[in-house]
């Protein structure tokens, strides 16, 4: 089974993406910001990490940067979720080892997809 850890702040947005995910039958991780998805990836190895950009401490990119840094860890593909009215620039994204992002509110069967075709790229 695959493993998806999902770092957001908002208690309501985690569970939102949660149960989306599990209709794809997945182990979800949960972590509510940058240090503690670094913490929880390092621990857990996920299959695919679903990183909020605005989090309070560390914020989603500079996880995502430090995620790509770390030998161990850089292998993940990420999807980077932003707010509607923050810019993340496509091209600043990939360059701190974005797989794809989503600007909420996103589909559910958006997310869900892109989660799987990551997931199963890992396979």
């Amino acid at each position: 089974m695959h493993r998806i850890l999902i770092a957001d702040d908002e208690p309501h947005m985690l569970k939102f993406i949660e149960f989306t995910l599990r209709r794809g039958n997945y182990e979800i991780l949960k972590a509510s910001n940058g240090e503690e998805a670094l913490e929880v990836a390092s621990a857990q190895k996920p299959n695919v990490i679903v990183l909020d950009v605005l989090m309070p401490g560390m914020d989603g990119v500079t996880a995502l940067r430090k995620l790509k840094a770390d030998n161990d860890l850089k292998h993940i593909p990420v999807i980077l979720l932003t707010a509607r009215g923050y810019t993340l620039d496509p091209d600043e994204a990939k360059r701190a080892g974005a797989s794809c992002y989503l600007t909420k509110p996103f589909s559910p069967t958006e997310l869900l997809s892109q989660v799987r075709e990551l997931a199963e790229s890992q396979a």
